[in-house]
């Protein structure tokens, strides 16, 4: 096993995001509850903001995730090829072109629902609606870039993984 490497000041960015999405959408839903329950009444623009907060933290994980290869990924299929390095750096680039590929579509769909939604409003906050799907268009930017990096810098795919639970 390879030593963990030093979190690098996007790493640091990310999870500091990440904390303050999360402490602010436990905060919004724990008055919410609070007041629903005790008061009988309610702050309606919580559940808007937590949502809101939810899908922005997903996507920062996915793309903190992505360049320290925490992603979902089936290395033991990968580990016959461990003694061929020359199948292994032609599947390596095939995953890492699949990668762009899916990204690409995903930031596409994504850009899509961008567009459209800047022309409607959220109801209670009145945040335009084109801040849900942006996550998704610069979280797949984001790792097509990245993979896009990897495959023209012929970087190996990490196989230190056969361990962990796939």
């Amino acid at each position: 096993m390879s030593e963990p490497q030093p979190k690098s000041r996007w790493q640091i960015a990310a999870e500091a995001a990440m904390a303050l999405c999360l402490g602010v959408m436990a905060l919004a839903v724990f008055v919410n509850v609070v007041l629903r329950y005790g008061f009988g009444s309610g702050v309606a623009a919580s559940e808007e903001l937590s949502r809101l907060l939810f899908v922005w933290m997903v996507f920062i994980g996915a793309t903190a995730a992505y360049p320290r290869g925490e992603h979902m990924a089936f290395t033991s299929l990968l580990l016959p090829l461990r003694r061929k390095p020359a199948a292994l750096r032609a599947v390596t680039a095939l995953i890492r072109v699949a990668v762009i590929a899916a990204a690409v579509l995903v930031a596409w769909g994504a850009w899509q629902q961008v567009v459209v939604g800047m022309e409607s409003r959220s109801v209670v906050l009145g945040y335009s609606n084109a801040l849900l799907p942006l996550p998704a268009l610069l979280s797949c930017a984001a790792i097509a870039l990245m993979a896009l990096w990897e495959l023209l810098r012929n970087r190996p795919l990490d196989l230190e993984h056969e361990s962990d639970v796939e």
